[in-house]
């Protein structure tokens, strides 16, 4: 993956993931992030809630036949809550797409999400607030 790739998402877009993952809090939860890379960014336009997620203290698992073939994917994001925010082996051996995002308790600000490409380096985040 590129070095210089940056990921590109809405304050309002965080919000609502910071907000489903204190709703299922201490549990994991995982979405689907749609958008599309355009040169060196990747911007996430809108969350898809995978059908038939399982949502569990330490996992979140998603039977991945189930999945819609949709090539507006461009990866996932998941929460940890015990506030690490970085990826674990598992994390980067069930990577889907290009990105993973990750979000730590308190799910608050923008120290609570990190972004990583599929061999675990951290990716530049630009949160928009238009």
């Amino acid at each position: 993956m590129q070095k210089n790739l940056v990921v590109c998402i809405s304050a309002e877009l965080l919000d609502s993931i910071f907000e489903g993952a204190n709703c299922l809090y201490p549990k994991e939860t995982f979405l689907l992030l749609q958008g599309k890379k355009i040169k060196n960014e990747i911007q996430i336009s809108d969350l898809v809630v995978p059908p038939l997620a399982t949502y569990g203290q330490g996992f979140a698992n998603i039977p991945l036949h189930m999945l819609p073939m949709d090539f507006s994917v461009v990866g996932t994001v998941h929460s940890h809550p015990s506030g690490n925010i970085n990826p674990s082996n598992l994390d980067l051996n069930h990577f889907f797409g290009r990105i993973l995002m990750i979000v730590g308790f308190p799910f608050s600000s923008k120290e609570d999400v990190a972004v990583y490409d599929s061999n675990g380096e951290k990716l530049r985040l630009k949160i928009s607030y238009e």
